[in-house]
């Protein structure tokens, strides 16, 4: 019965699909890491999701033990989505260096570019409020009540309120790329704010 088990799970392992990065060189010229840098993270990749690509449910445990006391699994879901820049869901090393390379040693304008995509839910090259409510709470959620014992229900909207207020400029409910990119640059609160949505990356 043991031999049969580990014959199936054998034959399981064989069938999965297996995928392999770019050269590593192509990728150094596309992102701001070292050959070196790509080497380490492919590995630490490669041992998590050892099939070469990871799927949501994997993604969100793996992200889950980062944020112990909360509930990452909504803002995991965005996360993934932001990644999987084919939307075949599935993230390979590939696209998940590029985002990890944007958000760790791109231009203030990537960086703002990127996380515009993570609160465009949608993608339909806006933002309106239920989407950066989405956000909001699932970021709120995520960081636990450990580290916001007395939140109440309002804030996440109270927030959004006030991101809306000095993004929406032109008050048609909706905040587009630049909006976005010019009340960030311009307002230094709301930029420590995105940086702290960015940090939970």
């Amino acid at each position: 019965m043991c031999d049969i088990s580990h014959k199936i799970d054998d034959e399981l392992e064989m069938t999965m699909v297996c995928h392999r990065p770019e050269g590593l060189e192509q990728l150094e010229a596309q992102t701001n890491f070292t050959k070196r840098e790509l080497q380490i993270l492919y590995r630490g990749f490669k041992n998590e999701c050892p099939s070469g690509v990871v799927n949501e449910e994997t993604f969100k445990h793996i992200y889950a033990q980062f944020f112990p006391h909360g509930d990452a699994s909504t803002y995991a879901h965005y996360l993934f989505n932001a990644f999987d820049t084919t939307s075949n869901g599935s993230i390979k090393f590939e696209e998940f260096v590029m985002g990890l390379s944007t958000l760790l040693r791109g231009t203030l304008r990537d960086k703002l570019e990127w996380t515009f995509h993570l609160y465009d839910i949608n993608n339909d090259g806006y933002i309106n409020r239920e989407e950066m409510t989405e956000i909001v709470r699932a970021i709120y959620d995520m960081m636990g009540k450990y580290t916001y014992p007395a939140l109440k229900g309002d804030v996440p909207k109270q927030h959004v309120d006030a991101f809306f207020q000095k993004m929406d400029k032109n008050k048609n409910g909706v905040v587009t790329l630049e909006e976005f990119i010019v009340a960030c640059q311009e307002d230094e609160m709301m930029m420590r704010s995105m940086q702290l949505f960015e940090n939970v990356m």
